[in-house]
């Protein structure tokens, strides 16, 4: 059994500093930035100064909105040395949902990109607080978010009201070191270090609180899982804003000095050229990323032979696209990992020496330290290995709670400490996890419980699909009906037809989508979850008309 770290992020960052000065800690490579770990513990102090300086106390709220810049990646580390907590905010959120998370996170202070593609996070942030135009840097009072101080924008164009980012790296020098090393030396593995908010699909989104303690240790355990060592490079083009970015990705290289590559803003091209310049030994992504890449016109010009391992994760992992990974890209030691936001986010993880059927067909068992069990849902009754039920995890991993949600943390995790994950699963003899469908998403189709992932499965094996997403939609004879939304491969043309005429005799006539439509693209949130209730409600539409 792995021991666990007792260490915040700060400290972990600056050891690391201190054990391997020269080794590269970060590599923009499309930008030439280079910083290596001393470098990097430098330019995270020098921050977290700035930030102190800000008059920003421990334990209060700073939120990020920003692709996957340098600056995001310093903030994470800066406000972990200095005891902010960090408030990931989801590159896709428009005005409303910016003003309710500010307001639900009692955030302080913003840190932002002034655009990302057609938006303008500047505009945005002058609409829900129209003071700011008017404000001193760092005076701002707002009607409608009290506790916003302080606005911070990326770029060197400066902004009525704001800081940027070079102001906050001057205002640290009149800070000593002493001065923040008494602030590091404050802080407790176990206090909330970081606050992300869940997807929101149903109702508004809650904040995550997590520890030091659960993002070290989880990011510690998945680095071990993919055998990742000081020696690797992870390119990391998945969102930093969410777990898969900065605990598998930015939190899981520190914790063994391992070489972060990121991408700003997904490419395929972008990351293919990365990991060959780079000659990166690991790659993340999920299967929607994977896919892009696998499909790209120029794919086999690139020279992938460095890589060896990596997560796909973040939503059901195709076989085919799996297999295709491990055979055209060459990272025969890629692995899956399960989980979600509440535990940090990794629960179970695939080993890199797990037989490909392992690889391919399950999600992996426990990490180290972490219990797992399956119950019958709505109880705590533990069902036998084989048989279905709702996956349930207890151990260093689960989450405080959701921030001034009392109620919400209660549904979610028992007295036992058990976190509900809501996911449905099943568990070999092995201790091998099987995720075979959300609790919310089961069809049931005239009293038989229908699995969507099992159908997925099936329909992947077509030649001419490229991706496929089942859901149920409300059908007044059998309560409901499967319908099947899929992206066919270029050049492939199919009709529903033909679609089903490959089901049949193969799977339960039950289950074969009484609808089928086609499509180039899913609704999708800017961390690569694929939106099956937006699916459902188009699929409500198309179905009325």
């Amino acid at each position: 059994m792995t021991s666990l770290l007792n260490v915040t992020i700060g400290k972990l960052l600056e050891k690391k500093a201190e054990i391997q000065p020269n080794n590269e800690a970060v590599i923009y490579s499309d930008r030439n930035l280079r910083w290596t770990y001393r470098e990097f513990d430098d330019i995270c102090r020098k921050a977290a100064k700035g930030f102190m300086k800000l008059g920003i106390d421990k334990g209060e709220h700073l939120a990020a909105w920003s692709t996957n810049t340098p600056e995001w990646l310093v903030t994470q580390f800066a406000t972990a040395k200095m005891g902010a907590v960090l408030v990931t905010v989801n590159t896709n959120y428009r005005t409303s949902e910016l003003e309710y998370l500010l307001k639900q996170s009692d955030a302080t202070t913003i840190l932002l990109i002034d655009h990302w593609k057609d938006s303008s996070y500047i505009e945005m942030v002058y609409e829900i607080v129209p003071e700011l135009m008017t404000s001193e840097p760092g005076r701002l009072t707002s009607t409608r978010l009290p506790f916003l101080k302080n606005v911070i924008v990326l770029g060197n164009k400066r902004y009525p009201g704001t800081f940027t980012w070079d102001d906050i790296v001057m205002l640290g020098e009149t800070v000593s070191d002493e001065n923040l090393n008494e602030r590091m030396n404050s802080l407790h593995p176990d206090e909330v270090i970081n606050m992300q908010y869940t997807s929101g699909t149903t109702g508004f989104p809650k904040g995550v609180m997590l520890t030091h303690y659960n993002i070290v240790n989880n990011g510690f355990n998945i680095a071990n899982c993919m055998k990742l060592t000081a020696e690797d490079r992870l390119c990391i083009p998945v969102p930093f804003f969410h777990c898969f970015g900065c605990v598998l990705g930015t939190m899981a290289c520190v914790s063994v000095g391992a070489t972060m590559v990121p991408v700003q803003e997904f490419n395929p091209k972008r990351v293919l050229q990365t990991v060959q310049d780079e000659k990166c030994t690991g790659l993340h992504g999920v299967p929607t990323m994977f896919i892009a890449e696998l499909n790209d016109p120029d794919f086999e010009t690139y020279d992938l032979s460095t890589l060896r391992t990596g997560i796909m994760a973040g939503s059901n992992c195709p076989i085919e696209v799996m297999k295709a990974v491990i055979e055209k890209m060459g990272a025969a030691e890629i692995t899956i990992a399960y989980g979600q936001t509440e535990s940090s986010p990794v629960i179970t993880q695939t080993r890199t020496d797990d037989p490909i059927e392992l690889r391919v067909e399950t999600v992996g068992k426990a990490l180290p330290n972490v219990e797992v069990k399956i119950v019958e849902p709505g109880t705590n009754r533990e069902v036998g290995r084989g048989v279905q039920g709702e996956l349930c995890t207890r151990g260093y991993h689960v989450m405080k709670g959701y921030y001034k949600n009392t109620t919400a943390t209660h549904e979610a995790i028992d007295k036992e400490g058990w976190l509900h994950t809501g996911d449905l699963a099943i568990m070999d003899e092995n201790g091998y996890c099987k995720i075979t469908g959300r609790l919310k998403d089961m069809i049931i189709r005239g009293g038989e419980n229908i699995y969507p992932r099992e159908i997925e499965e099936f329909l992947y094996s077509h030649p001419k699909v490229l991706d496929i997403q089942v859901i149920g939609i409300p059908d007044q004879v059998y309560g409901e009906e499967v319908m099947a939304w899929i992206i066919l491969k270029e050049g492939e043309t199919a009709n529903a037809e033909e679609i089903r005429e490959f089901c049949n005799g193969k799977i339960s006539k039950h289950k074969i989508p009484r609808y089928i439509e086609f499509t180039n693209a899913y609704p999708m949130t800017a961390s690569g979850k694929i939106q099956k209730f937006r699916l459902r409600e188009t699929a409500i539409e198309i179905v009325k008309n």
